[in-house]
């Protein structure tokens, strides 16, 4: 398997910001030009880019289409992907995602629904749908991260996998935007049930990512080191690379 390091890019309100445990009123704003954002991740060398609709994950429905569509058509320009997640919840939305380009769909509180997933992999492919499996102590959390479940993360990831789902986004809420490091523990327990699981949330370094690529796992999301210039993206895929090579 193929490790995938994805630049983050959160679109809330038309613009790429980071938010704070999911807490959207603890938001830091970074760009009123989320496609110029994407140029720029591309441009030091990206390859798969990560980009959620913030206002799509909390009101159910896409709400920054037309900004993410920008992403998606900079990114086509340098041969990136991109995956999208946020507010998708229906067939219809699935497929107007793919129509617009994007590679793979993201579905966070849909993927609670295993039959309705499995549905959606007859009709889709596999390749084409990762679970957002996101939650606090190990329980999946919902329509923007607002709703805590009771429901194990790593439960839902068996039947998941069980249903022909064959990707994962696991995302430790409490770690997100806190630089404190991803839960990989969590990951890899994903991981252990047979999906692709790419860890997001707290990832500080190039450390951080290089530990993610040795356990096995499927990829990893960046998103507030690299704003922040703690992350050097470049250097990052260049040792990646470098550790790919000696295996």
């Amino acid at each position: 398997m193929t490790f995938t390091l994805l630049p983050a890019i959160d679109v809330l309100g038309g613009r790429c910001v980071r938010l704070h445990k999911g807490d959207y009123a603890a938001k830091t704003e970074y760009s009123d030009n989320p496609a110029a954002v994407a140029r720029h991740w591309c441009e030091q060398g990206a390859t798969f880019l990560h980009v959620v609709d913030l206002d799509g994950a909390k009101d159910g429905h896409s709400v920054n289409a037309s900004v993410i569509r920008d992403i998606v058509r900079v990114a086509a320009t340098y041969g990136a992907a991109v995956e999208v997640g946020g507010g998708i919840r229906t067939t219809a939305d699935i497929a107007a995602w793919l129509d617009a380009g994007v590679s793979r769909v993201v579905l966070g509180t849909a993927s609670r629904d295993v039959a309705q997933m499995a549905s959606w992999i007859d009709t889709f492919g596999a390749d084409k749908l990762v679970a957002g499996l996101d939650g606090r102590g190990g329980k999946l959390a919902v329509d923007g991260w607002l709703e805590q479940t009771a429901t194990p993360i790593v439960d839902l990831a068996q039947q998941l996998y069980e249903a022909g789902v064959r990707h994962a986004l696991v995302t430790d809420v409490n770690r997100d935007g806190t630089l404190a490091g991803a839960n990989l523990a969590l990951a890899g327990e994903v991981q252990a049930t047979g999906l692709g699981a790419i860890a997001s949330g707290g990832i500080r370094d190039e450390a951080d990512v290089v530990a993610a690529m040795r356990a096995g796992l499927a990829g990893a999301v960046v998103g507030k080191s690299l704003y922040d210039g703690k992350f050097h993206l470049t250097q990052a895929l260049a040792r990646l690379q470098e550790e790919e090579s000696a295996c």
